[in-house]
């Protein structure tokens, strides 16, 4: 139900995987997965019926690839799997390509970072080795290879530190204390001083892992998890934000938020969720939609958005003072198990 951490090397890279649940009640396990992603991998049934039930109105693989381009992740692969199950039929990839190609386009990826890969994890054709016998009409890179071949994303190491919390959990009788995360802009070393968002308790930092090895120190980009001293367990929660004290983020009951909508959008309840966060909120004024190609307004004050629109709207936090978000933060909104919108806090 929730993600999977796993971790691996090729003789150039560097990899940590993030397996997310395809199950439609566990898509706010998705966000959270998605949002600590520098890419995608989108993984696709091509035997016969299965692409198809994925892929309609119903499938989840609509849903998911809008909700990773929506939390930010612009390059993806995606890996026709299974295609021994369908004799290794050209056509069939040709097929499944130019639809999920078509709808990669429209939902805003760049063909530039797009790719498709043939291949077969029974059989592990075209994984890590080619399959030229199997798949004589292909002659492109194998999935590791194309893993491989994504561009490092530049950081903001400069910034001021903010890691999302993904878990808290008891490291041991050594370690009462422990948070896992992604770190997302600034670094971090022992015995440094963190504030935690929005209980305001500060912690001292005890030990840094990374990628279950130990470390003196982290950056931006890293997947951590730390050994906290100074602060009971019961100040932390999944989706709180540690900082640094010199600049922390201002806890927001209310915010503008720059959209784009799923489903129709009028004043209503909403979840909102980043990464693990998790709070219950209200759309309480549509201020404008708006021009999706060039950005200008079409309507100030509209009385409701239509799915596929852009527009600018106002959101209040209810059931809590506020939650730790900032200018440019990427956050989802759903109701009723759908999302119905994803957009930049301004």
């Amino acid at each position: 139900m929730d993600i999977a951490t796993n971790h691996f090397s090729t003789s150039s890279t560097n990899f940590t995987i993030l397996d997310a649940p395809g199950h439609r009640d566990f898509v706010p396990n998705m966000i959270a997965g998605a949002s600590q992603a520098d890419f995608a991998v989108l993984v696709l049934d091509a035997s016969t019926g299965a692409f198809e039930s994925g892929f309609q109105s119903n499938g989840q693989t609509r849903e998911h690839t809008l909700l990773a381009r929506a939390i930010g992740v612009s390059r993806i692969i995606v890996a026709v799997n299974k295609l021994d199950a369908v004799s290794w039929d050209h056509d069939r990839y040709i097929e499944i390509t130019q639809q999920i190609g078509h709808f990669l386009s429209s939902a805003g990826f760049n063909s530039n970072s797009t790719s498709f890969i043939p291949c077969s994890g029974l059989t592990g054709a075209n994984i890590v080795h080619n399959a030229r016998d199997k798949l004589p009409w292909y002659n492109g890179p194998t999935l590791v290879q194309a893993l491989e071949s994504s561009k490092p994303q530049s950081r903001a190491i400069s910034s001021p530190l903010r890691i999302t919390i993904s878990d808290v959990f008891r490291g041991g009788i050594q370690n009462p204390v422990s948070i896992s995360g992604r770190i997302e802009a600034g670094g971090l070393q022992i015995a440094d001083v963190l504030l935690a968002l929005p209980s305001e308790e500060s912690a001292t930092v005890k030990d840094i892992e990374i990628n279950e090895q130990s470390s003196e120190w982290a950056v931006a980009g890293h997947n951590v998890t730390l050994h906290l001293s100074g602060i009971d367990i019961i100040h932390l929660k999944p989706g709180d934000v540690l900082c640094s004290p010199d600049s922390p983020i201002v806890p927001l009951n209310s915010f503008d938020l720059k959209i784009l909508s799923f489903e129709t959008i009028t004043p209503m309840l909403v979840g909102i969720h980043r990464g693990r966060l998790n709070a219950s909120g209200r759309v309480v004024s549509l201020l404008e939609s708006m021009d999706r190609t060039t950005g200008k307004t079409l309507k100030k004050k509209p009385r409701h958005i239509a799915p596929g629109m852009l527009a600018r709207i106002k959101v209040e936090v209810t059931l809590c003072a506020g939650i730790p978000v900032e200018k440019g933060n990427k956050l989802v909104l759903r109701l009723g198990g759908k999302t119905v919108a994803a957009g930049v806090v301004e």
